[in-house]
């Protein structure tokens, strides 16, 4: 009988509908917009509008958008997080410090409970929680870590847990992205004008309440433009994905790529808050920010892939996880 790996590792990632129709995503957007620390309106207020409202309105239309970015695999986001898997157990093993990895979702399938359910059956007492999201923000690194204490905690034996703080100064993962982008603009005659480094949006009000998240995306928006040291690109910092009407964080990426089209500046694009390609990348940035450049009249937009399954990310995640793993 083979002898169980020492450790586990969950990659935690926020999630995907089950499918790109209207009922599954209907069932993805509830359990997502009921999150408290997604949306902290008093549910007295938020309740008659994600009922009323939301969830009656927005299924059809997010799963007009989920169906262009479908692939036969699945999700992006999942057929990429179960390839990053796969391949972080393989380095794992191959630098002698061998764990098993599966992925789990705080929203949709599978599960963070799940994902633990299924270390905890090969006899894994040792595991090490990995988010996805290299920048804490509460509705992300936050929530996924509640829910999954929330399932630990259900354990008659409760297994140690590790989990690896956010590292979005983290020289492995700095370097890992700026191999992305180095190969992505590699197939450019000439750099671009400007680099763009989008992150996912936040209500202003949640970091003026403490959520480090927008001083974490500075901070690899820096280290990244040095790492990168492009002397013709000139390196800025927006947000998408607003939602609401109350202000998120600025500048704002889509408006930002109307104002540059008039400048016949080139333009490319990356996401270094998303470890893997998602609607929020392949919709949103790579043909919705296309089209929102050209509308004014850009002309030179490229989108650059995420981390997904390059090897310097591999190896990032790999040094990351063994860190993490030293002396558990």
């Amino acid at each position: 009988m083979a002898t169980a790996p020492a450790a586990g590792v969950i990659l935690l990632q926020l999630g995907t509908p089950d499918a790109p129709t209207a009922p599954a995503l209907r069932r993805y957007l509830r359990q997502f917009l009921s999150d408290r620390r997604v949306i902290d309106l008093p549910r007295v207020i938020w309740w008659p509008i994600l009922h009323g409202i939301v969830l009656r309105t927005r299924p059809r239309a997010s799963a007009a958008l989920y169906r262009k970015v479908w692939t036969t695999e699945g999700s992006p986001l999942l057929v990429t997080t179960r390839a990053q898997a796969v391949a972080l157990e393989a380095k794992l093993t191959a630098n002698g410090t061998p764990a098993r990895v599966v992925v789990g979702m705080r929203y949709g399938n599978p599960s963070l409970a799940t994902a633990l359910a299924a270390l905890r059956r090969e006899g894994i007492d040792r595991i090490v929680a990995f988010p996805m999201y290299p920048q804490y923000a509460s509705a992300t690194t936050g929530s996924s870590l509640e829910d999954l204490f929330d399932a630990v905690g259900k354990e008659r034996v409760i297994p140690s847990v590790r989990v690896v703080p956010p590292y979005y100064d983290d020289p492995a993962y700095v370097n890992a992205l700026a191999a992305v982008v180095r190969d992505a603009l590699a197939t450019r005659a000439q750099p671009p004008k400007r680099l763009i480094l989008t992150f996912h949006g936040l209500p202003q009000r949640y970091a003026d309440e403490g959520d480090p998240y927008p001083e974490h995306c500075h901070a690899t928006a820096k280290l990244l433009e040095h790492a990168l040291a492009l002397p013709e690109t000139s390196v800025e910092l927006t947000f998408q994905s607003r939602f609401g009407r109350e202000p998120w964080l600025q500048p704002y990426t889509d408006k930002r790529l109307e104002e540059l089209g008039p400048s016949g500046d080139s333009v490319a694009v990356a996401c270094p808050g998303f470890t893997a390609d998602c609607l929020e990348t392949l919709e949103e940035i790579a043909l919705r920010g296309a089209e929102q450049f050209q509308s004014t009249g850009g002309k030179d937009y490229q989108t650059i892939p995420c981390l997904n399954e390059h090897p310097a990310w591999i190896e990032a995640m790999a040094t990351i996880t063994q860190r993490t793993l030293g002396g558990f």
